[in-house]
């Protein structure tokens, strides 16, 4: 039945907001290590800019070449799989017991639909997508998209993340052959 739930705790007894004022954030920045700024004190928009364009600089004054890509993934918020995010939390972080089922409450079950003075639209259940503008979302969304930092750097490659942001930098050594004259570009990266 799609309608509004009184979930586990009761009506209106823990919102996102509860849970995360007890989650050690120490735990988080374990995890996801000092890239993931929007978790660390004192870090900003401004922070993770200017820590991108350190290690671009860095790289360049060492004479290497740099690319760097940036990931947008505001959109992706809405595409988070509910039950692979409940797979996550129960096998990859190993939560389970209440906290386990407070999430699958959270997440389980929802519907939309949207009133108008005078009539309401069907409600429509929600299948993906975690609140962007929320205080659990950006975090459920970290702990869903965690791989891609292992699979960034498992190429060499350096994974900058600030929310639904993330940047991919990469930086190497310019061959000799590249810097003596012109020459195919594909042999300079390669």
């Amino acid at each position: 039945m799609c309608g509004y739930s009184q979930g586990l705790y009761g009506e209106g007894a823990l919102n996102d907001s509860g849970v995360i004022r007890k989650v050690d954030f120490q735990d988080f920045r374990t995890l996801f290590g000092l890239t993931a700024n929007f978790i660390n004190t004192h870090h900003s928009t401004e922070t993770a800019i200017l820590k991108v364009l350190s290690d671009v600089l860095l790289a360049i004054d060492a004479g290497d070449l740099s690319a760097l890509v940036l990931l947008d993934l505001s959109a992706a918020f809405d595409i988070v799989d509910h039950s692979i995010l409940l797979h996550c939390l129960e096998h990859t972080y190993q939560l389970g017991g209440v906290a386990l089922e407070w999430f699958r409450s959270y997440l389980v079950d929802r519907c939309q639909h949207v009133w108008t003075s005078s009539s309401s639209s069907t409600p429509a259940f929600i299948m993906c997508g975690v609140l962007q503008w929320s205080v659990l979302g950006p975090i459920l969304f970290l702990l869903y998209t965690a791989d891609l930092l292992s699979l960034i750097e498992s190429h060499g490659l350096i994974p900058h993340l600030f929310a639904d942001d993330t940047q991919i930098l990469g930086s190497c050594r310019v061959p000799t052959v590249c810097i003596s004259g012109p020459v195919d570009a594909y042999v300079c990266v390669h």
